[in-house]
């Protein structure tokens, strides 16, 4: 039976080998935004791997857009010159390269996960990593003990809503294919959307039309920005997770909105309105799926499916079944870089190892002659 999970997928003029993306994960390791040797080994060996779509971290479109010092940044023709090479190196091995764009809101000005995850601290200051300034949509603080950010202002929302869109210039120059905006996790865009974060009282709060207002147009300037034959994905949070929060009947008015205004994919994750985005009970294996599905469901746009998922199988069945077109893993990945490799292997899709790189391939292959091992 032919997997469907490698089926390709053509997404305007761009067409994905497989349905296998490898998620944003943040490095937390530029220098002043800027890729680095670091980026090029993380994102490349993920296509050396067999990956159909490689999505960079987050990539902060403005200064004070970035999560912590070691973000990575498109505010510059430089930076982006930095990526071009990365999305070199993922095209010659077959994989499209993606970027996400965003802006970290009042998760901005942080420390490192693995440093403590939390507020700069004033030891950290003394060594020369400034705190700076956080704009939210209300002056809100992410929960206690966290600064408080400043209510951004109508210039500053026009001036963010352009440095996006110059954003998505600079990722097409460097060679991206696909661009996703990040309006998830409690980010900036994401605060907007959230009852729970955005108290304003002007015509970029209170209705849900209104709290949208920011992402539309967010979405307007980037579509408009970005070349018309390039797919465009927007990531959301498809529920917040608390009462007074965004819930998933709004994310199915959102995603039929967003598709009228030129988005091809939703991408379907949860969480991260007032802290991170991971559950803090385990969640069972792909546990926002039905998110996608229900999206996917109601309003014909595609969605790609993220979240525990691990095997195979399971991969397969996601996409065979229709529950989204696409899905995406990340930690799974960081794990086994050659998963998508794998899964080709378990679902009978690669017996003699041509979908490997010839480097790798002609090895194992001999291996495989004179062993009988996969």
């Amino acid at each position: 039976m032919t997997s469907q999970l490698f089926s390709p997928l053509t997404l305007r003029g761009v067409t994905l080998p497989n349905r296998i993306a490898i998620s944003p994960m943040c490095q937390y390791s530029a220098g002043e935004g800027f890729a680095n040797d670091w980026h090029l080994v993380h994102l490349g060996k993920y296509a050396q791997g067999g990956a159909g779509m490689i999505f960079t971290e987050a990539v902060a479109v403005n200064r004070i857009g970035r999560i912590t010092h070691g973000c990575l940044g498109i505010w510059s023709d430089e930076q982006a010159a930095h990526l071009a090479r990365i999305t070199a190196f993922l095209r010659a091995h077959g994989s499209v390269p993606a970027i996400q764009l965003g802006h970290a809101g009042r998760k901005a000005s942080m420390q490192r996960p693995w440093e403590g995850n939390a507020v700069l601290t004033d030891e950290q200051v003394r060594k020369g990593e400034s705190l700076w300034r956080i704009v939210a949509p209300s002056a809100l603080p992410l929960a206690e003990g966290w600064p408080v950010p400043a209510e951004m202002t109508h210039a500053e929302i026009a001036e963010t809503v352009a440095d996006f869109a110059a954003a998505a210039r600079r990722a097409h120059v460097a060679g991206f294919d696909v661009a996703e905006i990040h309006a998830a996790h409690g980010y900036l865009l994401a605060s907007f959307l959230s009852p729970h974060a955005n108290k304003r009282t002007d015509d970029y709060g209170g209705s849900r039309e209104n709290r949208a207002r920011a992402l539309f147009e967010v979405t307007d300037a980037v579509r408009a920005a970005w070349p018309e034959d390039k797919p465009l994905f927007v990531r959301i949070s498809s529920v917040d997770g608390r009462e007074d929060g965004w819930n998933l009947d709004d994310s199915v008015w959102l995603a039929g909105e967003l598709s009228k205004r030129g988005v091809d994919v939703v991408d379907c994750s949860a969480g991260g309105i007032s802290g991170p985005a991971a559950p803090r009970t385990p969640p069972p294996d792909g546990f926002q799926v039905p998110y996608a599905e229900r999206i996917k469901a109601e309003t014909g746009i595609m969605t790609q499916a993220v979240g525990l998922i691990t095997r195979a199988e399971q991969a397969e069945e996601i996409v065979a079944s229709g529950k989204a077109d696409i899905v995406a893993i990340g930690r799974e990945a960081l794990s086994d870089p050659n998963w998508p490799l794998h899964a080709a292997d378990a679902l009978g899709h690669d017996k003699a190892f041509a979908t490997w790189p010839p480097q790798y391939g002609w090895w194992l292959d001999k291996r495989r002659q004179s062993t009988g091992r996969y």
